[in-house]
């Protein structure tokens, strides 16, 4: 069994060594001047792939979800969003702070809105008493709903109901890469319809930071201004998007090896007892699990952190694990029967 086990997030993944040559070998200019050649390439590639007229790198995939915000709001207006949304819990309140717009949270019971549920809390401009709904924020794959991923039928009826209402919408799409593969398609074919997409190169894909928006040349022209006035105008950027185009380019290809080890653990812990999943429910990389019996999920991890499994609490019972390049099949069935062992072993009392 190796020595520590990562399923915190696929967040933690290191760059190859491959990756760290071909940053140290990479071409550089100053990208706030728009002279760095590596990460024009980068957002050339990145456009291409989305099937968008242009691309924009950015340090983190919570700066690209403001900058799009920004993009597509007037202050006092509403962003519409699924209520476990990365923006909603995520982004430090960042929608209020530097668009001046609330969030309208909608609770869903697996984490993927409809145009049924979103229809009737848009507000028109002009209203005495309600806010404007200003833009649709689609979050794909839902993190916290267990790596779900939306459907084109569902995201079809929700782009053209927002086309009728002249509202824009965003895709969060950190994970999109994992829901093309889990869903048999590309990535642009699943985001066709959409303003803007946001996605991270530093999670499944193995990048060590950064992300990409994409969208029109006018909507990422203005938004290059939003990126330097976050603090996000980067100098000889190209030794991070060097290992971005890597990513890009070769990340994709095995995310269904994560898909196949999340679901290895999901059904390992649908045999414990004191754990309530699904394992149908889990489509992506993304495992999250419940304990019964007053069992303590922060109490879990800590046990499980003693030997060598690193995991993350959400709440007094929930529990995320996150499978990623890092971590092997091998290294998936060994954690599986450490957490067997430890909730079978501990029962704790929920934390308040």
């Amino acid at each position: 069994m190796p020595s520590i086990i990562d399923l915190r997030s696929d967040t933690v993944t290191r760059p190859s060594e491959t990756m760290r040559r071909a940053m140290a070998a990479a071409e550089v200019g100053d990208d706030v001047y728009g002279e760095d050649p590596t990460v024009n390439l980068l957002e050339r590639r990145a456009a291409e792939t989305f099937g968008r007229e242009a691309a924009l790198f950015v340090p983190s995939g919570t700066m690209g979800n403001q900058i799009a915000i920004r993009l597509h709001t007037q202050p006092g207006q509403e962003v519409i969003a699924e209520s476990r949304a990365h923006i909603m819990d995520w982004e430090m309140a960042t929608t209020a702070v530097f668009s001046g717009c609330m969030i309208r949270p909608i609770p869903t019971d697996n984490g993927i809105l409809t145009w049924k549920q979103i229809e009737p809390l848009i507000f028109p401009k002009g209203g005495a008493h309600h806010a404007a709904t200003g833009l649709i924020e689609i979050e794909n794959t839902h993190n916290l709903a267990g790596g779900r991923a939306y459907g084109r039928l569902v995201l079809d009826e929700i782009l053209q109901g927002a086309k009728d209402r002249k509202l824009a919408v965003h895709l969060d799409g950190a994970r999109i890469f994992n829901a093309a593969t889990a869903l048999g398609t590309d990535v642009k074919n699943l985001t066709r319809g959409f303003d803007t997409v946001t996605f991270c190169l530093s999670k499944g894909l193995g990048a060590p930071v950064g992300s990409m928006l994409v969208g029109s040349e006018e909507l990422m022209a203005h938004a290059r201004l939003y990126r330097k006035a976050l603090g996000g105008g980067m100098r000889q950027a190209g030794i991070l998007a060097a290992a971005g185009l890597m990513a890009l380019e070769e990340g994709p290809r095995r995310l269904h090896e994560d898909h196949a080890n999340a679901r290895l653990l999901a059904e390992a812990l649908s045999h414990v007892e004191g754990v309530s999943i699904d394992p149908n429910s889990v489509e992506t990389n993304i495992v999250i699990f419940r304990l019964e019996g007053g069992r303590s999920a922060p109490d879990l991890v800590a046990r499980l952190k003693e030997r060598g499994v690193l995991a993350n609490a959400f709440g007094p019972d929930a529990i995320r694990l996150v499978t990623h390049l890092d971590v092997s099949r091998g290294a998936c069935i060994d954690a599986a029967e450490v957490l067997a062992e430890e909730i079978e072993a501990g029962v704790g009392t929920s934390a308040l």
